[in-house]
């Protein structure tokens, strides 16, 4: 067992290694956002994991066994909301790519402005067509 706990360590330093090399390889901010929230996100769990079986079978650990699954839901949970968050700010801040970009949605979405609440006649007011259409296909039948 400890070999499978060293390759998971082992593991968790190559994916940490490859976030560097992602970071300063990259084009531009928003690829090196996703090299450093992705790659790194597995890097933490490898070594969560390998914390959790340490704990299970050499330590003998519940609290511990515990507290690297609590750590690694929350870190799973959080590390991508957090690089989507800090993406979306870099945009609205206007840090752009260097190429064009081939689909820009963010983009078009901010241009339409935030949507309209609708008022309560408008939804009847669009069902009342689709009635008559009703209507008019069984009187036909």
């Amino acid at each position: 067992m400890r070999i499978v706990i060293d390759v998971l360590i082992v593991l968790s330093i190559f994916f940490a290694f490859a976030g560097v090399v992602g970071l300063l390889r990259m084009p531009d901010t928003f690829c090196r956002m996703q090299s450093s929230t992705n790659v790194t996100t597995f890097g933490v769990l490898f070594v969560l994991i390998g914390g959790f079986l340490y704990a299970l079978f050499y330590l003998h650990n519940g609290e511990m066994m515990v507290k690297c699954v609590i750590l690694a839901v929350f870190y799973f949970v959080t590390s991508p909301i957090a690089g989507h968050a800090i993406a979306q700010a870099a945009y609205l801040h206007g840090v752009r790519s260097e190429k064009k970009m081939a689909c820009d949605a963010y983009g078009e979405d901010l241009k339409k402005g935030p949507p309209q609440p609708q008022s309560a006649e408008e939804p009847a007011a669009e069902a009342a067509p689709a009635q008559d259409e009703t209507a008019k296909e069984e009187s036909e039948t």
